[in-house]
């Protein structure tokens, strides 16, 4: 949630701190703003909305200045208006946040019994207001923003710039990312390396509890205690982190497409040169050794999660347990040294996520985190972390990320079922020639985008849509419905097709669209029979299967959408391109913004 970006530069900054922000908009675009030193004093500009009203404000008054900082808000406290916009300025402090300060109202209560004036909902103001106070008892920049953070409780990340200080700038965090950038002559401070690519490839990130003091000859770093800390300068590619649609419409279009490519790198990066056998990087589990694994994700990664659990019990004979990250660290559950931890994010900073590996340290015998950032915090902070090489995923809504979090589970499936002894050498060689299939299979299936389109100018008309699937098909109609909710704002819900009849066949009838996902497998014939007793019920069935099962279910569905035949194994990496296409085609007939639905923002660093 909420991007922050940070400049202290040779030449005027709030240019490069909007394209800073535009990178970083998939985090949160309810509001955006950015603060600037102009003659040793603090200039705002401040909208509502998305970057484009802010870019027509500036354009209109353009912001001078060689320092500034700048935000693009995901609303928490406080609505989206202008006057809960950030920067917020109060006195000689500017701060941009990127968190929650759970303490804010007895902090706000105390200041304006002091003489603050608050003007708005939000609990940052309470961090610039505080700021305030420190620097007004006679305290520097330094110890203002120390004493503040000392009374601050919750998860941030924090920005500071101060009137008549042209060459300091401060970033703190505690639990919410924050990177530190390193120019020729200037510093930059950013929520991610995404932000910071067009200006450098040198990057330090901020590990938990740090303060860092910026000038433009360099940073200084203070640990959660106070003490001086050598944190790594690291070379970040930037060409890894670029950010562009090329001929395509909208991101996701784009990350839908680009699932062929980028399961191909993930498969090889986790196969040895022949294509025969697993290879993981030193450290990987031996699953041998665990008697138990317990998955934690949120959203879209959770769905991965279901998927593997189909997959390492059958293929490994493991015992998998999976749980959403935002319940899982407040059941408290059991961990043992016999247990294996497995966490999944995309961005590697979601707050729930992190916070339950943090739950299991010392815990669990194996912690492993799949991430798509190496440097993220789950990254940094997980025994081993697993990149799924997505590349940079910027539509809010996740599609390849997910597809190639699905081939990494596969691998290690795989591997758990030789360490396990479930699966012999000739077996393992078997099953990666399979995978080995799926991106020419996806790539299959993204051919048939026009009968998926035509298909979702009809649900597009719905109210409600049913998702069915059974097995592995299961969690692929949770994500189904997740995604459409997401982008086209109608309501969705998966359901395991044999659960039909225990509630949900109540809201069949002709208005409400059902989608099956049904490959011909073990279990074809029990969905089918689920099919049916919905066209009885007169409602509409969008069949998604192949070839063999649309021949045996004849012309009983409403419509067919016929994917090629496929490994048992790589079926739900393959139906994943209709729960995307439909949803975002259905979204086009709607009108509403692919890249950057409603409400929501592609990393959640907040509970």
């Amino acid at each position: 949630m909420c991007g922050i970006i940070g400049i202290l530069g040779a030449e005027a900054v709030a240019p490069r701190i909007l394209g800073g922000l535009k990178r970083l908009e998939y985090r949160g675009y309810d509001s955006a703003g950015i603060a600037t030193l102009n003659g040793g004093e603090i200039e705002t500009r401040r909208a509502v909305g998305k970057l484009a009203a802010l870019d027509e404000s500036l354009n209109a008054a353009p912001l001078a200045g060689l320092a500034g900082i700048g935000h693009t808000r995901w609303a928490t406290h406080g609505a989206a208006t202008e006057a809960n916009a950030h920067p917020h300025v109060a006195g000689p402090v500017a701060v941009v946040h990127n968190g929650i300060i759970e303490n804010f109202a007895p902090l706000r209560d105390e200041l304006r019994a002091g003489g603050a004036v608050f003007a708005s909902d939000t609990d940052t103001e309470v961090i610039a207001q505080l700021c305030a106070q420190f620097l007004a008892h006679g305290k520097t920049p330094q110890e203002a923003v120390a004493a503040t953070l000392a009374r601050l409780r919750g998860a941030f990340a924090l920005a500071f710039l101060f009137a008549g200080h042209d060459d300091v700038m401060i970033g703190a965090r505690r639990g919410s990312p924050l990177a530190v950038g390193h120019g020729v002559g200037e510093m930059y401070l950013g929520s991610d390396a995404l932000a910071l690519a067009p200006m450098t490839g040198r990057i330090t990130y901020l590990e938990e509890g740090d303060m860092a003091v910026l000038s433009r000859a360099g940073v200084t770093v203070y640990d959660a205690e106070g003490r001086l800390a050598n944190r790594e300068m690291r070379v970040v590619n930037v060409d890894q982190v670029r950010v562009d649609k090329g001929n395509y419409r909208h991101f996701m279009a784009k990350e839908i497409h680009e699932q062929p490519s980028v399961l191909g790198y993930a498969l090889a990066h986790y196969q040895t040169a022949g294509r025969d056998a697993v290879q993981v990087p030193e450290g990987a589990p031996d699953f041998a050794k665990l008697d138990r694994l317990v998955m934690v994700a949120c959203g879209t990664a959770y769905y991965a999660c279901h998927v593997a659990k189909y997959w390492f019990e059958s293929i490994a004979r493991i015992p998998v347990e999976i749980d959403v990250a935002s319940e899982f660290r407040y059941r408290e559950p059991p961990i043992s040294a016999r247990d294996g931890a497995i966490f999944v994010s995309q961005s590697g900073e979601t707050a729930d996520t992190l916070a339950a590996l943090r739950y299991v340290q010392g815990k669990a015998g194996q912690v492993l985190a799949l991430v798509n950032v190496a440097e993220s915090t789950i990254a940094r902070e997980s025994g081993l972390a697993l990149p799924i090489k997505a590349g940079v995923e910027i539509s809010v809504a996740s599609s390849k990320a997910f597809t190639c979090q699905l081939a990494v589970f596969a691998n290690l499936a795989i591997l758990a079922g030789r360490q396990r002894g479930h699966v012999t050498a000739e077996q393992e060689t078997s099953l990666l020639a399979a995978l080995a299939t799926a991106p020419r299979l996806v790539a299959e299936a993204l051919g048939q985008e026009p009968e998926m389109a035509a298909a979702a100018r009809d649900l597009s008309r719905a109210r409600d849509v049913l998702f069915l699937g059974r097995g592995a098909m299961y969690p692929l109609a949770l994500e189904g419905a997740l995604k459409l909710k997401e982008l086209s704002y109608i309501h969705a819900e998966g359901y395991a097709s044999g659960e039909l009849k225990h509630g949900p066949i109540a809201l069949i009838d002709e208005h409400v669209p059902v989608i099956c996902f049904a490959p011909f497998d073990a279990v074809f014939e029990k969905t089918i029979s689920n099919m049916h007793e919905v066209m009885a019920r007169g409602g509409r069935v969008l069949l998604v299967t192949d070839a063999k099962g649309a021949a045996e279910v004849g012309e009983g569905a409403w419509k067919t959408i016929i994917l090629p035949e496929a490994h048992p194994l790589v079926a739900p990496i393959l139906y994943a391109v209709p729960a995307q296409l439909l949803a975002y085609h259905t979204a086009q007939e709607k009108g509403t913004d692919v890249d950057q639905p409603r409400n929501l923002a592609k990393s959640v660093t907040v509970e």
